[in-house]
């Protein structure tokens, strides 16, 4: 697992064996722009369409945990909970109890619970 999305894009790139140039080439990229993404020096897409272009360009299975890893990295980085969590209410109710929890502080032994199960059933 990558630990930052532009390292999970080079580490794609790499993986198809073509060079920053031949990749841009083939899909009509800026080399400049995909090298300071892949540097970490330009932040993701902001457009969840461009963000699925890229994956489907970089050779990443639809719906397959690096799609989603990849996704899940560009959300991370611009500051948003990615767009499928923040669709299901249920779980959007627990991020509270979460977002304390990794803090360090306390909640409830029944809110705990209740975001273990949550995340069990996802």
């Amino acid at each position: 697992m990558a630990d930052s999305f532009g390292e999970s894009f080079k580490q794609a790139r790499l993986r198809s064996k073509r060079t920053l140039r031949a990749f841009c080439a083939e899909h009509g990229y800026d080399a400049g722009n995909i090298s300071k993404i892949e540097r970490g020096r330009a932040a993701p897409p902001t457009q969840e369409s461009k963000l699925t272009e890229y994956a489907a360009a970089l050779g990443l299975k639809k719906k397959s945990q690096e799609w989603q890893e990849f996704l899940d990295l560009a959300a991370a980085e611009r500051g948003r909970i990615p767009k499928d969590i923040l669709d299901d209410a249920e779980v959007v109710a627990k991020l509270p109890a979460l977002f304390r929890t990794i803090r360090g502080d306390k909640c409830s032994r029944e809110e705990l619970m209740d975001l273990i199960e949550t995340i069990r059933r996802a």
